[in-house]
């Protein structure tokens, strides 16, 4: 009597003919939602990035120059009363 190997008819019982390979299948799918995606045109991409930089540069702004001078101001104030100075 000739010996079965179990595990390997147990996978090829699970997976039939038609069916992918899952990384296939993954990639396959994935193919398949990138395009429904409505992609922006150049013009909407160079908008999008300049309020972006705009945004960020505004928000670097008010961090290095209100909270930064407000904390500097607040400790050197607590540094006075502490010591007395």
């Amino acid at each position: 009597m000739r010996g079965t190997n179990r595990v390997a008819d147990t996978k090829r019982a699970k997976q039939t003919p038609g069916q992918a390979n899952p990384i296939v299948r993954y990639f396959r799918e994935t193919r398949g939602e990138m395009r429904k995606v409505t992609w922006p045109t150049r013009e909407e991409s160079w908008r999008l990035t300049l309020i972006v930089l705009g945004v960020s540069a505004a928000t670097a702004l008010f961090l290095g120059v209100v909270l930064d001078s407000s904390f500097s101001w607040a400790i050197q104030r607590l540094v006075e009363l502490l010591i007395g100075a």
